[in-house]
């Protein structure tokens, strides 16, 4: 392979990467609209486990929308952290050898999503198949990250040895 389709690929995997964390972060806007929408269309049944936790989950957002909207600023931090650590990866993509370091900062953050679902979704009683649900952003983001570190490392061989 040479140094070009290295390079493209590893722009590209970077690419899908920012825009897959954006999009899970800008979600966190209309957090009471959309889940005012899943509890108008009785998507899931209110019996299930899944169904029960989104409905409880709703009755808490709803409760905060009529009584404490201002809460609702920090989902808006939320998204925009998201927005600003995508950013980050600008440097990867512009020059992936000299800012392979970025690439490792990501894959520590995503680990980093393991623990902290784990203890605190535990300590503010998330169910359990909602913490795996949260793991396993951490998990998946780790796989991109890991294929790109890869690449930038065989990329960096190539052209060490220019």
């Amino acid at each position: 392979m040479t140094a070009s389709q290295l390079l493209f690929r590893i722009r590209s995997m970077t690419l899908l990467f920012v825009i897959l964390l954006i999009l899970s972060g800008i979600t966190a806007f209309p957090t009471y609209s959309e889940l005012k929408w899943l509890m108008a269309t009785h998507i899931f049944n209110p019996g299930s486990a899944l169904g029960a936790w989104l409905y409880k989950v709703w009755l808490g957002v709803k409760e905060i929308n009529d009584n404490n909207h201002f809460l609702f600023y920090g989902y808006d931090w939320l998204a925009f952290a998201h927005i600003v650590i995508g950013m980050a990866f600008i440097g990867p993509y512009r020059d992936p050898v000299r800012n392979k370091w970025v690439i490792e900062w990501g894959i520590l953050a995503c680990i980093s999503v393991i623990p902290l679902a784990l203890i605190m979704g535990n300590a503010r009683g998330i169910p359990w198949f909602h913490i795996l649900i949260d793991c396993c952003f951490g998990i998946f983001g780790i796989i991109p990250l890991y294929i790109v570190h890869r690449w930038i490392s065989k990329l960096e061989k190539l052209t060490s040895d220019q």
